[in-house]
């Protein structure tokens, strides 16, 4: 697969950026474009006067307000980050009736390979771009968000994907534009997916470290790679070993977002990370075993039906 890197471009950057969903990705981005001298508007359900990024060795404050009334937004933007994460579309949908018109681009910062088709019914205007998050943020408990390694996206190569490139193209976010973004998607996906493992058993990536662990995280990859290659991914016999090696090196801390979404007691992505390789290996006759036991344990986990804070009951026998 193949990618172009847009920075130095000739096309002319978007005069009016606004993001939907401030939260770890949402901060990232918009501390990139703040670093760089580019103003963002940001709009949310949670009202915060400002937005602040650790980023090595110092924070990034991006000045808000996040605006949370949406009768607020006068007029449409050149181009929309939205980072918020799929179980939250639905709420989203105010807000990008009212910034999304016929020219703005909005570029989806959100896990899974279906960002297009999950807004098609939200948007009768606008141009959509999916991307590919390639960074580790992680919200802290103060609400401010911690950046754990470089920033970078994939987007396609497209017209509409060089306006977001082009908006990011003086910040330290890196941006590739790809020829083969479907196997950029896909291979991204996989990290996912097995990174829900993380959630059954509440542990972090340490966790990969046992043999026993390993051993079925590298059955359910490649459970998912034939999935993928299915879909028409063009991705390598190694794919599998490859990230399963990037898990183990991980620091034995490093979380994901669907674990801090289970700790924190909120709606899962379990669909667009998980059940999509459940879903897609039927259409296409695939057998997934373990897809069949972790898809129905995640969406058990995102429901909160029995859940422990629930009333109490005795169990007889």
């Amino acid at each position: 697969m193949s990618a172009v890197h847009p920075r130095g471009g000739t096309s002319s950057a978007p005069e009016t950026i606004a993001l939907i969903g401030p939260g770890a990705i949402g901060t990232t981005v918009a501390a990139a474009l703040q670093e760089a001298g580019t103003p963002v508007q940001l709009y949310g359900r949670t009202a915060r006067d400002q937005l602040v990024l650790h980023r090595g060795d110092h924070d990034i404050v991006v000045p808000g307000p996040v605006i949370t009334d949406v009768s607020q937004v006068a007029d449409p933007a050149d181009l929309v980050f939205l980072a918020v994460k799929t179980p939250q579309l639905e709420a989203a949908s105010p807000w990008l009736a009212a910034l999304v018109g016929p020219e703005t681009v909005v570029c989806v910062l959100q896990n899974g390979v279906e960002q297009e088709a999950a807004l098609a019914p939200l948007l009768p205007e606008g141009r959509v771009v999916p991307a590919v998050v390639w960074f580790p943020a992680e919200t802290q408990p103060d609400g401010s968000v911690l950046l754990r390694g470089d920033a970078r996206l994939t987007l396609p190569h497209s017209p509409a994907a060089s306006a977001a490139a082009q908006a990011l193209s003086t910040t330290w976010c890196e941006v590739e534009l790809s020829t083969d973004f479907a196997s950029v998607a896909w291979r991204k996906l996989l990290q996912n997916a097995v990174a829900g493992l993380m959630v059954l058993t509440g542990r972090r990536a340490g966790m990969f470290r046992r043999d026993d662990i390993a051993g079925l995280a590298l059955d359910y990859l490649h459970e998912c790679l034939a999935v993928a290659r299915a879909e028409g991914a063009a991705l390598d016999d190694d794919v599998p070993a490859q990230l399963l090696a990037r898990f183990q090196s991980f620091p034995a801390d490093l979380g994901t977002s669907i674990l801090a979404d289970r700790e924190a007691g909120r709606p899962l992505e379990w669909d667009a990370r998980n059940g999509v390789v459940q879903r897609l290996g039927r259409a296409h006759g695939i057998p997934t075993p373990i897809s069949d036991v972790v898809v129905p344990l995640l969406a058990a986990a995102s429901d909160g039906t029995g859940s422990v804070s629930g009333p109490a009951a005795v169990t007889p026998g």
